[in-house]
């Protein structure tokens, strides 16, 4: 029986369109079917349209998927394209992640003009990025570095460093990939300097919790191993009341039956940070993330809330 058409949501920037796309090929591809079997509806949304303020004295995360789920809740598409880092941690209640696409490499990529590694720079030399995290950890390893808002699309930031508006930026380099730009990146950044933000690197597809019919069309191209690794770091958020008003890192992996886990939370200007390992039995993935997050929240001398 051929699936039927399926109407997939997406944000309209390149790099969502480019993960839509993935998304789409492997439908067809698990179901013998043609790309133009499923429509793409671009649907644009607020954390899109706001561009000269950091989305955390806007709303959080939830900017870049409220007009999305709002479309799923109205029957306007089927499923949802995301990058999983931009998931809040709560979803409405009409509203489920059915799953993720296999997980591409999570680590950020340096972009430095004329090629500058990190510890080329200057003293007061200018990073740009839209992300706390990214911020407070180019603090901690360089405090005499200066960070600014840089916003918008990934060929957007990478021409503000071309053009000498900042002095260097970081992605996350899974988006580069999908988008052929990794030859751009200066530096892949070490998982121990930089760790990522929880999801990073993965595609997290939403669908109304009611709608069996769809979770069954996307499951052959759902990955196990990338959702309990993200059961984990979701749950560690979750703990942690974490939003992108707080920096935040949180990154899982699973081998076998095994987890492993690694989350820090910093001071924005980098000076301390509180981090926390995991093992366990990769079933166990969200006790083990809501663990770390609950041990991290009693260290911390004021709470989540002094770190803004």
């Amino acid at each position: 029986m051929t699936i039927k058409s399926l109407r997939i949501g997406t944000r309209g920037s390149p790099l969502a369109l480019a993960q839509t796309h993935m998304v789409r090929a492997l439908l067809a591809e698990a179901h013998g079917v043609a790309e133009a079997h499923f429509d793409i509806e671009i649907i644009k949304t607020t954390g899109d349209q706001i561009q000269d303020r950091p989305l955390s004295e806007s709303g959080g995360k939830g900017l870049f998927t409220k007009e999305l789920d709002a479309a799923l809740i109205a029957g306007a598409i089927d499923l949802a394209v995301h990058s999983s880092k931009d998931l809040p941690t709560h979803l409405p209640s009409e509203i489920l992640i059915a799953g993720y696409l296999p997980r591409e490499d999570v680590r950020d990529a340096w972009i430095g003009r004329n090629g500058a590694a990190i510890d080329q720079l200057p003293a007061g030399a200018v990073v740009g990025t839209a992300s706390l995290r990214r911020a407070a950890q180019v603090k901690r390893k360089r405090p005499d570095l200066k960070t600014t808002l840089l916003r918008g699309n990934v060929h957007t930031r990478l021409g503000k460093v071309e053009s000498g508006e900042v002095d260097a930026t970081l992605l996350a380099l899974a988006g580069m990939k999908r988008l052929g730009l990794a030859d751009r990146a200066t530096a892949l950044l070490p998982l121990e300097d930089f760790p990522p933000a929880v999801g990073q690197g993965a595609i997290g597809l939403t669908a109304r919790a009611a709608d069996s019919e769809t979770q069954s069309a996307l499951a052959p191209i759902l990955d196990e191993a990338t959702a309990l690794a993200l059961a984990a770091e979701r749950a560690f958020l979750t703990a942690l009341d974490g939003s992108c008003r707080t920096p935040i890192a949180g990154h899982a992996t699973v081998a076998g039956g095994d987890l492993s886990f690694y989350g820090e939370v910093l001071k924005a200007d980098g000076s301390e940070v509180w981090s926390t390992r995991r093992k366990g039995r990769a079933i166990d993935a969200a006790m083990i993330g809501a663990d770390a997050g609950n041990e991290i929240v009693l260290k911390l001398p004021h709470g989540v809330a002094g770190l803004m």
